[in-house]
């Protein structure tokens, strides 16, 4: 598929919303852009390992219907037992 685009003002310019929509480019996405010499460059989607993470983690916790509060009361109760184990004589 080849596509033309046209550099703006400021050098900026658009991808088409097909493209956007097909690989899930949104507002302020990274990407990378390599000079690959003699005027060829390679552009590329910079996907921070944390965010994709992230949004991994937000998923399932969405479809397992785990709340945050969930979570942080789960933690509470393992840093407890931890402690209870690790630390209190008996």
């Amino acid at each position: 598929m080849v596509t033309n685009i046209q550099v703006r003002s400021k050098g900026t310019f658009t991808l088409p919303s097909e493209l956007r929509r097909k690989y899930g480019v949104n507002e302020g996405d990274f990407f990378s852009l390599i000079d690959l010499g003699d005027g060829n460059f390679l552009f590329t989607p910079k996907v921070a390992h944390a965010k994709q993470l992230s949004d991994r983690i937000t998923k399932t916790l969405e479809e397992d219907g785990v709340s945050l509060d969930d979570l942080l009361t789960a933690l509470d109760e393992e840093r407890e037992r931890f402690y209870q184990e690790h630390y209190v004589k008996e």
